[in-house]
């Protein structure tokens, strides 16, 4: 049996609300992380910030080998990223602690 496309809207609709309001908590979620970790107080563009979450997603994701740093082949994606993550958590070694 078919659904009238009325029905199909209105489930399109539900869904998409549901979507924007996982998208809230998700983003919620992970902007109380980087402020704990101390991100706000960095002065970094966007588009750097940007670029080394990326590279964070794709390691825990289990991305392309080389930029996980899982095997150990992957030392000059990994090491840079590596490096800026643990200047951007310097000040935050305490906040881990607690």
């Amino acid at each position: 049996m078919k659904k009238p496309s009325s029905k199909i809207r209105e489930e399109i609709a539900k869904l998409q609300e549901q979507l924007k309001h996982a998208e809230t908590r998700e983003a919620e979620r992970i902007g109380r992380i980087a402020l704990r970790a101390g991100l706000g107080e960095i002065e970094i563009e966007e588009s750097e910030l940007h670029s080394v979450f990326d590279e964070l997603a794709k390691r825990f994701r289990g991305g392309k080998p080389g930029t996980s740093g899982r095997n150990g082949t992957g030392e000059s994606a990994t090491g840079s990223g590596r490096s800026q993550a643990l200047s951007f958590g310097a000040t935050s070694g305490s906040d881990r602690e607690a």
